[in-house]
């Protein structure tokens, strides 16, 4: 009895334990697995379905743990969540949360507004062209007194300004004596020798002198036609003078002329009447307003700019010709509402393309999407968007080049490359076999081949459009990064890779330096957008290896892209472009060197003399 008791716990005991593992079986899914340990972190993986994925990129998918293609980090287990049940197109570029706040990624809503801009001009007084005068002499004669002796003398109309000797007066004056005597019986004689001294210019009140006093004068003043400054003046004392002669050129400051210079892209914003505000240097504290009452038609083919005309009154004369202004016109385009505006900072521009990303309405996941827009007005921080926008749409307004080198490294659409395809990064590429990676090289050396072309047509000077004119500040700005340059390719030179990281990482402080808004031409801003984002990515990446061959391949897009400002904007100095053959696996290199002599950065010790003078580019 004791053992049947005995054997019936045995299999009450046996019992349970077989329940419980199948009741765990069940809520468990009855599937084997495996444990992976990443660092501090427990991931659990099924064999069959895992996939692995990059924290920095999770557009990656492998199915085997390694390394990321793109950054090299070591990929970890992809967690199933709601955002894997949204749709996530084929051309999204998707980052993580920790991505967006490292590259300092923002975003703003395209909206639509008013087409305004503030332009703000450069501009001289001048004198009114209508007030401008040129006192002559009506009468032939010897100068014998100047009453009006030097330039800038204000004089009055009617006041004595030249005496002069005229025997065609003295002669003129004998004819009114004579038909005085007569004039009872001939009075149109005696009217018409007075008009003759009227048409010498000589006043009623001198030509009644002349017949009171009954004596010929054989001296005689000229009286002032007009008020204001004598600008000129033509005549000595002892001169003989023509009749029609200037004697002096009178300028009238009763109302002056602020000629002001609009370049090219502000001419359409600015109309007739429109309000200017404006200050004089030499005034300072003083504000004054006009209009515009005339722009010229025609564009300076040297300046590019074109004259804008505003007309103020200067009661007090503070206003004189030749004074700089600082002038500033609020202005509409009438004929454009409820334009789509965007953020200059948000588009991407290669001078043939203009690019931005979208972000892409998930819930849970953030992407971003390229586009490529035509771009209309420049309203000064913004542009007029003319297609490839909606409003509403989110566009990314910084990080902008780091979404578009993510783009480029996964092989999407991107600024550099319109058409997509895969990018080398030099990294492991964690879950290809032999062939795919021989693939990727083989498709990768062409598209170096292209872009090294196309970078080349870049700087090829024949295609350049002339300098650019900027201001001094900008020019002795960009002559620091110059500097800064200079001692990066010395330290290539030398082979020295530590010192080049030194100088990259100093040229990198000195491009903080350089103030954008100094560019306030159209052209030459987007231009200086373009260079700079590419000579602080590519000086960025020298200091951030001391391989040397890598710096070397960094340097050679640093140098294309300075070359390219140093060709628009000029750096004080007479820079020699130079090329070796040989460098970046025999595709060729430039640098730039304020020495003839060759001394090749791509080369160091191994080949120092290596390389040719292509051009030189002047001050």
């Amino acid at each position: 009895m004791k053992n049947f008791q005995k054997y019936r716990n045995y299999l009450i005991a046996a019992g349970i334990l077989i329940v419980g593992i199948l009741i765990g079986n069940l809520f468990s899914g009855g599937d084997s697995e495996t444990t992976h340990k990443d660092g501090e972190h427990e991931y659990v993986q099924d064999p069959e379905t895992q996939l692995w994925t990059c924290s920095m990129h999770p557009q990656i998918k492998m199915e085997k743990p390694g390394n990321c293609p793109i950054c090299g980090m070591e990929l970890i287990p992809l967690e199933e969540s709601s955002s894997s049940s949204e749709s996530i197109a084929s051309n999204e570029i998707v980052m993580t949360e920790e991505a967006i706040q490292l590259a300092n990624i923002q975003t703003t809503v395209v909206k639509e507004s008013n087409a305004a801009k503030e332009i703000r001009l450069l501009g001289r007084v001048k004198p009114d062209e209508r007030r401008l005068f040129s006192q002559v002499s009506h009468i032939p004669g010897r100068i014998e007194r100047l009453y009006v002796n030097f330039t800038g003398e204000k004089v009055y109309a009617g006041q004595k300004i030249v005496r002069i000797y005229s025997p065609e007066l003295i002669s003129a004056q004998k004819e009114l004596f004579e038909t005085i005597k007569s004039k009872d019986v001939y009075p149109q004689l005696y009217t018409a020798s007075r008009n003759k001294l009227k048409l010498w210019k000589l006043s009623d009140k001198q030509i009644d002198a002349i017949e009171k006093s009954g004596d010929v004068q054989e001296q005689i003043d000229i009286l002032s036609d007009h008020s204001g400054y004598v600008m000129k003046r033509n005549v000595e004392l002892g001169d003989y003078i023509m009749e029609g002669q200037t004697l002096f050129e009178i300028a009238n400051l009763s109302t002056v002329w602020v000629m002001f210079e609009a370049y090219e892209s502000d001419i359409a914003w600015i109309d007739i009447n429109d309000k200017v505000t404006f200050t004089i240097q030499a005034l300072p504290g003083k504000t004054f307003a006009g209009k515009v009452t005339y722009v010229d038609p025609f564009v300076s083919s040297s300046t590019r700019v074109a004259k804008v005309r505003v007309e103020v009154k200067n009661p007090n004369n503070k206003l004189l010709p030749e004074m700089y202004a600082n002038g500033l016109i609020e202005a509409e385009m009438s004929n454009v509402d409820d334009a789509i505006i965007i953020p200059k900072s948000s588009v991407l521009w290669t001078g043939k393309r203009a690019v931005v990303y979208v972000k892409v309405p998930h819930e849970k996941t953030i992407s971003f999407v390229y586009k490529e827009i035509e771009l209309g007005a420049d309203m000064g921080d913004y542009y007029i968007v003319e297609s490839g926008l909606e409003a509403g749409e989110v566009v990314a307004t910084n990080g902008v080049f780091r979404i578009d080198a993510s783009a480029q490294l996964v092989g999407q659409k991107s600024m550099m490359n319109p058409e997509g395809g895969v990018v080398m990064t030099g990294h492991n590429h964690g879950g290809m076999d032999m062939g795919e990676k021989e693939q990727m090289e083989g498709e990768m050396k062409s598209k170096e081949s292209k872009d090294h072309s196309e970078m080349l047509d870049d700087t090829d000077h024949s295609r350049m459009e002339k300098r650019l004119e900027v201001s001094k500040i900008f020019k002795e700005q960009l002559e620091e990064v110059f500097g800064n340059y200079l001692n990066v390719k010395d330290a290539l030179v030398k082979d020295d890779a530590n010192t080049a990281k030194k100088h990259a990482d100093e040229l990198l402080v000195s491009m903080e330096k350089v103030d954008m808004k100094l560019l306030t031409d159209h052209e030459a801003h987007n231009h200086w957008m373009t260079i700079s984002k590419e000579i602080k990515s590519s000086s960025s990446s020298i200091t951030k290896t001391s391989d040397i061959e890598k710096q070397r391949g960094h340097f050679k897009h640093l140098s294309a892209h300075l070359s390219k400002g140093v060709r628009l904007f000029g750096v004080n100095k007479e820079v020699f472009e130079q090329f070796c053959p040989m460098a970046d696996n025999n595709q060729g290199a430039y640098w730039l060197s304020l020495e003839e002599t060759i001394k090749n950065p791509y080369m160091g010790s191994k080949m120092l003399t290596c390389g040719t003078t292509e051009s030189t580019l002047k001050k």
